[in-house]
């Protein structure tokens, strides 16, 4: 099977010394890699002429054949002159053929020895240190395919406790295992999900249900999931609804079916939780990106572009160069005035500040 030239995933492992160590995936293969900066070293050779002829000390020029022998006799040692330095990737494990569908999410345990992999129907652990074998901790495939109901849609383990994880899945549930109830976490500890309304029922439902990402918050008490249409955060001592759902493309609800038919319905955009857990940010369309306080109801529309469109406001935004930049605009674009081309479907917070960065196709922007 040729395999896309794509990485699905990048998950950084805590740095030891001066190089980082990252673990990446595409549709079935993970590698482990380490990238570290080489210097380019020269080494030059030291000629006898470069050293003066009062070296020995004498002053009578009648010495010159001794002199002429002491320098042909002198030990020459080579010398090294440090160059540019370069970055450069050394691939150190290779863990392969453990997938038979595309994986689609790699998670690092808290133990840091450990590490989870997903696709649509298996999550695997897997030791750092062998590449050999791998654990299949979940296994949703039924025995006759043509039953299957659901796929996993992304895993991820909990920021503390390295026997618990999460999944969700395509009907829009999230899965809570324990490693300690279960070699094979089949049944989970508990489920999160909301009931539909049965009124609001369509042939999109099940669609705009499936969750895309997911991400604990760094304290472990928080679960933020995206799905198409909207942005749930879940506390996990409280699993029968969410303490705060947020609508994202409820102005394009009108529109689904021309969504379902140029396939933009089943864009998987990405969410994250600030280092604090006080802001979390999705994505949309059309350069935008949205920032929600935690706290409270305040929020903020941001542009991902170069050319940032001119308000006249108050305070203003700093981004990362020390410019300002331009305040958020206020109101949502028409459904018709919507492009679709430019997303932003994918965004990362910094672990300890507030930075964030967005692409939108083949840009990347990064925001304070």
């Amino acid at each position: 099977m040729e395999i896309e030239e794509k990485i699905n995933k990048i998950r950084f492992l805590p740095r030891a010394n001066d190089s980082l160590m990252l673990l990446t995936t595409n549709d079935k293969t993970l590698k482990l890699w380490k990238v570290f900066s080489k210097a380019s070293s020269q080494i030059f050779m030291s000629s006898p002429d470069d050293y003066s002829e009062d070296d020995d000390g004498d002053s009578d020029g009648g010495q010159a054949a001794r002199r002429k022998a002491k320098k042909e006799d002198r030990v020459i040692l080579p010398e090294i002159e440090e160059g540019t330095e370069t970055m450069t990737a050394l691939s150190k494990t290779v863990y392969a053929n453990a997938h038979a569908f595309h994986i689609n999410s790699v998670s690092l345990c808290s133990d840091q020895e450990t590490f989870l992999s997903a696709d649509d129907l298996r999550v695997n652990l897997w030791s750092l240190e062998s590449a050999a074998e791998c654990f299949n901790i979940v296994d949703i495939k039924p025995e006759n395919m043509e039953e299957l109901s659901e796929v996993i849609t992304c895993a991820e383990f909990h920021p503390h406790d390295c026997a618990q994880f999460a999944y969700c899945t395509s009907k829009g549930l999230v899965r809570l295992c324990d490693l300690r109830s279960h070699a094979l976490c089949d049944n989970p500890a508990r489920t999160l999900c909301v009931p539909e309304d049965p009124s609001n029922k369509s042939f999109f439902s099940e669609i705009i249900s499936s969750i895309s990402d997911m991400k604990f918050s760094n304290d472990g008490r928080f679960l933020l999931t995206r799905d198409y249409m909207t942005l749930k955060l879940w506390d996990l001592s409280m699993e029968r609804e969410p303490v705060r759902t947020v609508k994202i493309h409820e102005h394009l609800r009108s529109r689904l079916c021309d969504l379902y038919e140029n396939d933009c319905i089943f864009d998987k955009f990405e969410c994250a939780l600030s280092y604090d857990g006080s802001q979390m940010v999705t994505g949309s369309y059309s350069r935008r990106f949205k920032v929600f306080d935690v706290n409270s109801t305040s929020e903020s529309l941001l542009i991902a572009s170069r050319v940032q469109p001119r308000h006249h406001h108050s305070r203003s935004r700093k981004n990362v160069s020390g410019s300002p930049a331009a305040p958020p605009p206020e109101e949502e674009e028409a459904p018709e005035d919507v492009d679709f081309a430019r997303k932003v479907m994918h965004l990362a917070l910094h672990p300890t500040q507030n930075v964030l960065a967005v692409t939108v196709q083949n840009n990347l922007f990064v925001f304070s």
